[in-house]
């Protein structure tokens, strides 16, 4: 294929660095104009810089990942993406890091059911382990909770007209959102306190 090449970068978080990404861009001949960057999570397509980029890929054009999870870490959609890209618009896609996903080389037969085999390999690994990091951080915080770690903004303190304004709301002489305002403090936090 001989079409323009793009490159497409994805981080989770803002905070997290492109950097490595970038380098193997540089290194694999991709424009640095011709990378697509996003900074969110892959579990699904609705990223803005790869929406971007599928509009502009077109046959002939290949895309340039440095690996199948930074493409996306859905099983299905990564598995559905995969053919719109390279059946319905005529693209190839290279993975850098693992050369056999190079559908510029598997043209053949052969080629392409190898590369479908990983493919749906290594996106159902790439869901695998989101889902078991999903299940390890509900564990951690499950067990976090039994130790009594509390999670959350720390209580409000309660002012020191708080008892005498709940014992007048108790016997009906001043209303919660009476109290509230004058303890300074929402209703619902008026109510909260009240109730424990």
């Amino acid at each position: 294929m001989s079409g323009h090449v793009y490159g497409y970068i994805r981080v989770s978080t803002k905070e997290q660095c492109i950097d490595r990404q970038m380098q193997a861009m540089r290194e694999a001949g991709v424009a640095e104009k011709d990378v697509y960057i996003d900074r969110q999570s892959g579990k699904n397509f609705s990223r803005p810089a790869y929406q971007r980029l599928r509009r502009r890929l077109s046959a002939g054009d290949t895309l340039i990942v440095k690996s199948i999870d930074r493409l996306g870490r859905n099983y299905a959609a990564v598995v559905e993406e995969w053919r719109y890209l390279t059946q319905e618009k005529g693209g190839a896609i290279v993975v850098l890091d693992l050369p056999i996903l190079d559908t510029r080389r598997s043209c053949d037969l052969t080629g392409r059911l190898i590369a479908d085999i990983v493919l749906a390999l290594l996106s159902y690994v790439a869901q695998t382990e989101r889902e078991f990091c999903r299940q390890r951080q509900r564990e951690g915080i499950a067990a976090a909770k039994a130790r009594g770690v509390r999670f959350g903004r720390p209580p409000k303190e309660r002012p020191e007209a708080y008892e005498a304004l709940r014992e007048a709301w108790a016997r009906g002489e001043v209303s919660a959102r009476e109290a509230a305002r004058r303890l300074g403090v929402t209703h619902r936090t008026f109510l909260k306190w009240a109730r424990e």
